[in-house]
């Protein structure tokens, strides 16, 4: 029996920027969900101070829905769909991103519903918390000052992080597409911009997050490189893949690299989807 691709977003994003990649798989024969972590998608919290025109003043004071959400939260999101789709088959959770953390948590608790763990550009806690991996070298070269510009209101007050991607101002735009775009047009870009949700949850995970050999070292698994990702630099995506590889030597990643910005693997995903069809054509399901 083939199996089902289970899509997990990064920061900021929802199910809706898979679209163009399930179409894609679909049309190469593979079935495939998005999932939208809790205070994502239709949950988010879209406020009129939000619209144009903009009230800075009162978006950096309005409550989100996403305040208070967990990485255990989004976790248990990931599992109570992994549930339902096990039923109808084996599943590959595929993770962008910060939505590594996720499935790095649904591995701890649950690798009985996963059959492989892909990780496309995306954190894969083992030596650190996520948090903890900013501060490396391997995160020297990201550069923060231009996208922190946009950020609104107080994280500690609001119980969330909140940005302003309907922002006109051009330094932070070009920051924005610099880090994550930078191979594609201003129109995709925006594009994609606009896709974005304004709030984004605090908790990305603490030390009892990271990886465990027991239960998600045992786990099958692959780490797609992103070979021009200015956001998770190659730096850190081989960083997060030597640090699994030891964590569990007898089950290394199966490693895969895609010529991609952190963002345009999903603008133009026909490549992606081939590579993740070979994952799902590659093994003897049962």
């Amino acid at each position: 029996m083939s199996p089902t691709f289970v899509l997990v977003h990064g920061a900021f994003a929802n199910s809706f920027s898979f679209a163009p990649l399930q179409a894609e798989l679909a049309m190469l024969g593979h079935r495939s969900l998005a999932v939208d972590l809790p205070g994502h998608g239709f949950e988010a919290t879209f406020s009129t101070a939000y619209q144009s025109p903009q009230d800075l003043t009162r978006l950096a004071g309005e409550p989100g829905a996403i305040a208070g959400v967990t990485l255990a939260d989004n976790a248990a999101r990931v599992i109570e769909v992994l549930e339902r789709v096990r039923e109808h088959g084996p599943t590959i959770l595929v993770a962008h991103s910060r939505g590594g953390a996720a499935i790095t948590a649904v591995g701890n608790t649950r690798p009985d519903l996963v059959d492989r763990l892909v990780y496309v550009s995306a954190w894969a806690p083992v030596d650190l918390e996520v948090g903890a991996y900013y501060a490396e070298p391997e995160m020297a070269s990201v550069e923060v000052a231009g996208i922190a510009g946009a950020m609104i209101g107080n994280p500690a007050e609001l119980g969330l992080l909140r940005s302003n991607f309907r922002t006109a101002d051009p330094v932070t735009l070009a920051a924005y597409q610099a880090a994550f775009l930078a191979d594609g047009t201003e129109s995709e870009f925006l594009t994609f911009l606009n896709s974005f949700q304004p709030d984004e949850s605090l908790d990305g995970g603490g030390p009892d997050d990271r990886a465990r050999a027991d239960t998600w070292g045992t786990i099958p698994r692959t780490y797609v490189r992103l070979s021009e990702d200015a956001s998770i630099p190659v730096a850190m995506q081989d960083r997060m893949i030597r640090e699994g590889d030891a964590l569990t030597p007898d089950n290394r990643y199966d490693v895969r690299t895609l010529t991609s910005s952190h963002l345009s693997w999903l603008v133009r995903p026909r490549p992606a989807a081939e590579l993740l069809g070979s994952l799902a054509s590659g093994a003897s399901w049962a």
